[in-house]
């Protein structure tokens, strides 16, 4: 059973020491395509990604650098008020084309995730030439493998000891080539699909890096650091109105969380929330299922839900969306998982990987 288990009482009392005014939290934009012409359902224009970071200036929104934000999180240590993050994945030119001069203009730093093959290889991937002349104005370049793979997957015929070095080479080659081309490297990496297990987090961790899925949520002190939130905020999710809800959202407060690990099967998901001690909303606590509507909430406690989804889900990625208003309603606090349900002949390494 995956447990992630919370000290709340001492980071109470160490964010105390920071101020009331301090926000303790920061949502993280996730973006890949700044296009008319890539695929919809990762895209957005360069008219819609102008209003999303005009509308980030008039609000008031401090768009700070994510590895420092991260590590001063990560030592209980505030942030600016309305602090945000911008981040890319994948060495798209039109990141350069499209997205890079619209930030420059605003002064805003962001992060691009890259995976190191196809830089250079045409002009639809960016080059080094590009990739120094954002970092001059603002951009830090971070760890997205080599060749992109489905970390999980092993290849035909491959053992587990196999696939867990080639999946260090994936990580650990991309690390020297920054510090090669750039001189460093911020020591973050952005999963592909989003996808990682215990053995993966595990060796993220022994390199001191800190890692991102594809799961939706705003980042605290309390987060996993080897598995981070962030929200997409291209495709279906680029509308400004989507957008203002996700940027006004705080971290789910629990105290522990219980999914059964990383994969589904023919049965239908369940999680274990349990809530930090405190005057919350759980009442209007509402989780909803990807592609099948609300999921039940059982309340074994006062302060403990089990939320269970309607349906097993089908092949490939699923997840549970939880929110709730806080007590001003002027915020939602947000929470989200995934699983990803394995093909038969997909190759998802889904057991304990020992020696083979």
């Amino acid at each position: 059973m995956l447990s992630k288990v919370r000290s709340s009482v001492l980071i109470s009392t160490m964010m105390m020491s920071v101020g009331v005014s301090a926000q303790d939290y920061l949502p993280i934009l996730q973006y890949h395509h700044v296009s008319k012409t890539t695929p919809a359902s990762t895209s957005l224009t360069p008219a819609q990604f102008t209003e999303q970071m005009d509308y980030l200036k008039t609000a008031g929104f401090q768009v700070v650098d994510l590895k420092d934000a991260l590590e001063k999180l990560k030592k209980h240590q505030s942030l600016p008020d309305k602090a945000v993050a911008i981040t890319f994945d994948d060495a798209y030119r039109d990141i350069y084309l499209g997205g890079f001069p619209i930030l420059k203009e605003r002064g805003f730093p962001f992060t691009v995730f890259l995976n190191t093959k196809p830089i250079g290889r045409n002009h639809h991937f960016l080059t080094w030439q590009d990739i120094k002349e954002m970092e001059k104005s603002g951009g830090v370049f971070a760890n997205h493998t080599i060749n992109h793979p489905y970390m999980l997957r092993k290849e035909a015929g491959e053992t587990n000891d196999q696939w867990s070095a080639r999946m260090a080479h994936e990580v650990d080659t991309v690390e020297t080539i920054l510090n090669e081309q750039l001189g460093h490297s911020p020591k973050m990496l952005a999963y592909p699909y989003g996808e990682s297990n215990d053995v993966i987090r595990a060796l993220v961790k022994e390199r001191g890096l800190m890692a991102f899925g594809q799961q939706s949520g705003v980042v605290s002190a309390d987060s996993n650091f080897e598995d981070l939130p962030r929200f997409p905020a291209s495709g279906r999710f680029a509308k400004l109105s989507t957008l203002k809800v996700k940027l006004a959202s705080k971290p789910m407060p629990l105290l522990n969380e219980e999914s059964g690990g990383d994969f589904a099967t023919d049965k239908p998901v369940s999680i274990r929330l349990t809530f930090k001690p405190g005057n919350y909303r759980l009442k209007d606590l509402a989780c909803y299922v990807s592609g099948q509507g609300k999921a039940s909430l059982n309340w074994i406690e006062k302060n403990e839900v089990v939320v269970t989804a309607p349906s097993a889900f089908s092949v490939g990625r699923g997840r549970i969306n939880c929110t709730m208003p806080d007590q001003s309603a002027k915020h939602y606090y947000w929470y989200s998982n995934v699983w990803i349900r394995p093909g038969a002949d997909q190759g998802y390494v889904v057991e304990k990987v020992g020696k083979s």
